[in-house]
């Protein structure tokens, strides 16, 4: 049973979703789950496999799990101490009405997927981006119309080699299939095939109610300027985009630290992934030593 546990829970992050895994640790006394128990439960739909043992125990472990994965800032993981009695006492013990009259220790781990980015465009962005990706085990995947700059020579650590026309693209992703990445960038070098790209993956994404914050709906980002931005925003209102869905898209991309170069620009564009990820704001003064 445990290895058919841990082996769902690393499937559903390599899906992409948020998994809670509840491990029984230590026991003593009369209950229903030995050490090495576990349960585990996805963000998505909060199903669940496994067992820590049952009956109330395993109804409060389920309770427990869907509210931390219902939380944008988890906790890394918890331990609780259950007493199987309902007259159950002792420091830092929650009495449970049971028979059983054992006492249960249980860890409970937060599982988050690390960043999957969809890199739209190979030139130079996107070739400075992917090794600080790769540096930080994330994964990415490359689109782009020109097979010199969506191959596996250039960007031999990528999940996916997309090299097709922008339109076939936009018919190859739903928000189904959109959902595996965290983040999008459209980094192409010709603006009308990242308006064809925006457009449909926006579209797609709204049918579905996606919201775009890296969990129901990938982060979409576009690298270039305020006009070119407002000119997009136009054309995808005129589609039928929705204001809301549009706001959530960020552009111009990267944390601002002056980045000019594609180096300094991968720089920028990874740190904000990271500060997003983790749900911090990198413009806090505040230091954790």
């Amino acid at each position: 049973m445990t290895a058919t546990v841990l082996a769902w829970a690393l499937a559903q992050l390599e899906a992409g979703d948020k998994v809670v895994l509840a491990s029984v640790i230590d026991t003593s006394g009369s209950v229903p789950g030995k050490a090495g128990a576990r349960l585990a439960m996805r963000s998505s739909d909060q199903e669940w496999v496994g067992t820590v043992g049952g009956a109330g125990l395993e109804m409060t472990v389920l309770k427990r799990s869907a509210l931390l994965l219902g939380k944008h800032n988890l906790p890394a993981g918890e331990v609780h101490t259950y007493g199987l009695n309902k007259g159950a006492k002792g420091y830092e013990v929650t009495a449970l009405d049971s028979l059983c009259g054992g006492r249960v220790t249980l860890s409970m781990e937060v599982l988050v997927p690390m960043p999957h980015v969809l890199l739209i465009g190979g030139g130079h962005c996107a070739q400075a981006i992917a090794p600080a990706l790769d540096a930080l085990g994330w994964s990415h995947s490359i689109h782009d119309t020109r097979e010199e700059f969506c191959n596996a020579n250039l960007f031999p650590q990528a999940e996916a080699h997309y090299h097709m026309e922008a339109s076939s693209f936009v018919e190859h992703h739903d928000a189904a299939t959109l959902s595996r990445y965290s983040d999008v960038l459209l980094l192409g070098h010709d603006w009308a095939e990242d308006q064809t790209r925006l457009l449909g993956l926006l579209a797609a994404l709204q049918d579905q109610n996606s919201t775009l914050d890296g969990r129901s709906g990938p982060r979409v980002g576009v690298i270039g300027s305020r006009s070119k931005w407002q000119a997009f925003e136009q054309a995808a209102l005129d589609q039928g985009v929705k204001q809301d869905v549009l706001d959530q898209v960020i552009c111009p991309i990267g944390v601002n630290i002056g980045a000019e170069s594609p180096e300094e620009i991968a720089v920028a564009v990874v740190a904000q992934i990271m500060s997003l990820h983790k749900g911090v704001n990198p413009s806090d003064a505040t230091w954790r030593v």
